[in-house]
């Protein structure tokens, strides 16, 4: 029997953080003045291993989960990562596993991944510009780097690769209509994702925010788009297609058109907590039951406790709160 929450939404996917650690230093998630040489990340010991890790998702999915997404910080600094996707496709039930990386490492990682069994995979890229992208990652990386990463991707058998970038005003959004246009010539999938204020280390303001109708207006104006359908419930992604055929991009639109109201996704962060919410605070503890000894029907059960008393709607109500912002998990923590 599946799982439902309070407002009667379905557990259907599982976002796994393997790491609280990323080789770069985005503005808007780990900004280098807060993330210096000698900020203390977790000790390997409170990491969930592997084999934590694919016992959980096990359990998960006999609980309704479908989709599995593994996350950071950035997943390919976690040594050996193709060894838990091969322990993950072995999952009866489990019909996707993706992948989000900044693709740093994609070229001497694309073809394990694929070799594991990994099904998709997702690759942040906010700018084609050389000058604004090394200022948003802290200036560790290139564009270059991150295209030699996606084309190692797609030589090792990976199609349609979907393209991540967060718009802020003032900083990569004249650039917005470039990224499109190369996306769509190159026959990838872009998602532009609306500034989000997840944490409370990125000093975001809501005049940072590009509306999602204004990015589509925008990239209507250089190249006609119409409306595409969902491809499946809790889609956070709204759809559009060129005209033409050529392709389509979507918009991930949780500060201005908020989609909680059919959220499906749990989070598991590195150190085994759960997170009901990107915006959650604490969550729930898994990793000392686990550790502890306790079997798989007692794991299960703190779960189902977690979800079905789920009442998250945080971007729906995000414009009528008033008072202190509280602290919240950040997102490097737990993932996008």
């Amino acid at each position: 029997m599946l799982l439902h929450d309070t407002f009667q939404r379905p557990l259907r996917d599982l976002r796994i953080s393997v790491t609280d650690r990323c080789n770069f230093r985005c503005t808007y998630c780990m900004p280098a003045e807060v993330f210096g040489e000698a900020y203390q990340f977790l000790p390997r010991a409170e990491l969930l291993t592997f084999e934590e890790i694919t016992r959980i998702a096990r359990l998960m999915v006999r609980l309704g989960v479908v989709k599995l997404r593994l996350t950071g910080g950035e997943p390919l600094v976690r040594q050996e990562l193709e060894r838990l996707i091969a322990l993950l496709v072995q999952i009866e039930g489990v019909e996707d596993i993706a992948l989000t990386t900044n693709a740093y490492f994609l070229p001497q990682k694309a073809q394990a991944l694929k070799d594991a069994g990994l099904h998709r995979l997702t690759v942040s890229l906010d700018t084609l510009d050389e000058a604004i992208f090394q200022r948003m990652n802290g200036r560790r990386s290139t564009v270059a780097r991150v295209l030699a990463g996606i084309e190692a991707a797609q030589r090792a058998g990976f199609e349609r690769i979907k393209i991540n970038a967060v718009v802020q005003r003032g900083v990569n959004d004249d650039a917005l209509v470039d990224l499109a246009r190369w996306a769509k010539a190159a026959g990838h999938i872009m998602r532009f994702i609306e500034y989000m204020d997840v944490g409370t280390l990125n000093g975001w303001r809501m005049d940072d925010v590009v509306p999602a109708k204004e990015i589509i207006a925008r990239i209507h104006a250089a190249m006609p788009v119409e409306p595409a359908e969902q491809n499946y419930y809790g889609e956070v992604a709204e759809r559009w297609r060129y005209v033409d055929g050529s392709g389509e991009f979507g918009v991930i639109a949780s500060v201005t058109q908020p989609f909680c109201g059919t959220c499906t996704r749990l989070r598991l962060s590195p150190e085994g907590r759960l997170f009901t919410c990107l915006f959650g605070s604490q969550g729930t503890d898994l990793r000392t039951a686990l550790r502890d000894g306790a079997d798989d029907a007692a794991l299960e059960d703190i779960v189902r406790r977690v979800w079905r008393v789920r009442a998250d709607r945080y971007s729906e109500i995000r414009t009528s709160l008033t008072g202190p912002v509280p602290n919240r998990v950040q997102m490097y923590h737990i993932g996008g």
